[in-house]
């Protein structure tokens, strides 16, 4: 049995896995890459594997870094089935036609700036219209059941507790007489997102390919991420000011508008019920037409929420409804928000700030001081929102330079993503352990992180630690690169490495992008440089230090100038 990994490596989009065994290929995710211009470069590039060799399809969920280029994979002829949950198809069917939506708009721009350069116009990766066509094979399946694709291959959907319809996926291969098992996360959820049920645990498994995006880093737990919203939603409210909420149109959204609804079972001391009284006379405003079309889903799919939701539906209370909750469905209604001087919380899409109505929101209230620009999702490297978590002064939307005043807070415990304690606690749910682990869709950095965190318990001196808590774990860790082919035996080992056809074109583009960064890098150093070393009480020898670094720095720029 071989794994050829060709997306989310080092990076956490593009989820797209070739697996080979009992004489059938199949995939496991055919995301969409997203973030950098080099990344998405990924998406317009032929496939690493013959389309028509393809036997099945295994769709984790419906993110588009999961589900984006099915469509591409349907215009190249494929035909066969590909199988995800109900809520899956459901969400697919909104989210991939709204993605090919957004690649029409995007090629119109591009090909009237190709038109005045003299170049001929470039099509779209897919249409909207393509992407609905590609629902036609789809296969919806329901959790915990055993699904026979073949005699040799059966698989298993479980609720992985990411989003709506999310699945970590069980795969059994016979294969020359022996049964290998393999399981796929997908993306894990937290064991306490608003909504849904918490992520199954697996008994046991011969290899694991699982998800790292918060490797190396812990989020806050639930109680402190709901006061850290209040007081951050309050206080800009207080001032007048507009709350803008860059969501992922499906999964945060629904998580975000529990969450307002859910805050009042808390109102235990005054300042608190000041605190939710302001929240609650300030409108909230859903402002994405796939978000509000989601939520109808969520409605439909109600049977998979968690315990304490399906309590509260019981009792006449809808999760998702509340009032002064308003859903802004066209452009013009949208255009409209800006420029209303009421304190508001807006809720819109893309949760990276890319595309959508996200960006009018941006343009229009972060250069205001008394504005939030409030982030509760992961920013990929190279998106306009990471930019502005990181902490860029001025950013460019719609060709504008934007200063960037308003007031910057992120709640990481809103992510849909399970962050190192509870990967951790994943490995650990393991009756029998996993003979290796793959480690996928995270940032290098965090990867690294999370391996050593795995190796460390093999090497802990605390011999009751080793024991008790991992029964001695000694589980091999692999960080796979982006083409590379393992074969599962005993001992893994790489097979195979493919390049995709434009990687030099792609370090080309790395580098303007460093270049790019730099320039920024640089401009923020004026800033501070003005503002912390050329004041009148700094020291004399402090500046004379600086203008040395400052001077070798310039003969480093030099030198690659004059060899370049």
């Amino acid at each position: 049995m071989n794994i050829t990994f060709l997306g989310a490596t080092k990076t956490v989009t593009g989820s797209n896995f070739l697996v080979e065994g009992a004489g059938k290929k199949f995939l496991v995710d055919c995301g969409m890459f997203q973030g950098s211009t080099k990344d998405e470069l990924k998406n317009a590039e032929p496939f690493l594997f013959d389309v028509n060799e393809i036997d099945f399809m295994l769709l984790t969920h419906a993110h588009i870094d999961h589900s984006g280029r099915i469509p591409k994979l349907y215009n190249e002829g494929y035909r066969k089935p590909i199988y995800a949950t109900k809520a899956t198809c459901d969400l697919c069917t909104i989210m991939l036609p709204d993605s090919g939506h957004i690649q029409e708009m995007e090629i119109e721009w591009k090909n009237r700036k190709r038109k005045r350069e003299g170049k001929e116009a470039l099509p779209p990766l897919y249409t909207a219209e393509e992407a609905l066509k590609a629902m036609e094979v789809f296969k919806p399946v329901k959790y915990d059941e055993i699904i026979e694709i073949d005699p040799n291959i059966h698989v298993r959907f479980n609720d992985a507790g990411h989003m709506l319809g999310s699945s970590i996926i069980e795969v059994w291969i016979n294969e020359n007489g022996e049964e290998i098992k393999t399981v796929f996360t997908g993306d894990l959820g937290n064991n306490d997102i608003p909504l849904l049920s918490s992520p199954t645990m697996i008994e046991r498994t011969d290899y694991l390919v699982m998800e790292s995006t918060y490797g190396g880093r812990l989020h806050n737990r639930n109680e402190e991420k709901a006061q850290m919203f209040l007081k951050i939603v309050s206080e800009t409210l207080e001032n007048g000011g507009t709350v803008v909420i860059p969501s992922f149109a499906v999964g945060r959204t629904q998580e975000i508008l529990y969450e307002l609804n859910n805050l009042k079972e808390n109102q235990d001391d005054e300042k608190f019920k000041k605190e939710y009284e302001k929240l609650m006379s300030a409108p909230v405003y859903v402002d994405s037409p796939l978000a509000i079309s989601a939520t109808e889903v969520f409605k439909e799919n109600m049977d998979l929420f968690d315990e304490e939701t399906q309590e509260l539906i019981k009792r006449g209370d809808n999760p998702l409804e509340f009032p002064g909750l308003k859903f802004t469905r066209t452009a013009d209604e949208s255009k409209e928000l800006n420029e209303k001087n009421e304190p508001s919380i807006i809720i819109s899409a893309s949760g990276m700030c890319e595309v959508g109505r996200i960006k009018h929101h941006l343009k229009h209230n972060l250069w205001n001081p008394n504005s939030t620009i409030l982030f509760v999702g992961y920013q990929a490297p190279g998106t306009l929102g990471r930019k502005i978590v990181d902490g860029a002064k001025t950013v460019k939307i719609f060709g504008e330079e934007i200063a960037v005043n308003a007031r910057i807070e992120y709640i990481e415990g809103y992510s849909g993503h399970a962050d190192q304690e509870w990967l951790m606690n994943f490995i650990y749910s393991y009756a029998i352990k996993p003979k290796h682990i793959f480690l996928v869709h995270g940032e290098a950095e965090g990867q690294i992180i999370l391996k050593n965190k795995i190796l460390e318990v093999r090497r802990s001196k605390n011999e009751w630690f080793r024991n008790k808590i991992l029964e001695d774990l000694n589980i091999p860790v692999t960080i796979p690169e982006y083409g590379e082919t393992y074969e599962l035996k005993e001992k893994v080992s790489m097979t195979n490495r493919v390049e995709g056809p434009n990687e030099k074109k792609f370090v080309r583009l790395e580098i303007l992008e460093r270049m790019r960064t730099l320039k920024e890098e640089i401009e923020d150093m004026e800033e501070i440089v003005k503002d912390g070393y050329l004041s009148e009480d700094r020291k004399e020898e402090d500046i004379t230090e600086l203008a040395e670094r400052l001077k070798e720095l310039e003969n480093q720029i030099v030198k690659i100038v004059e060899k370049s």
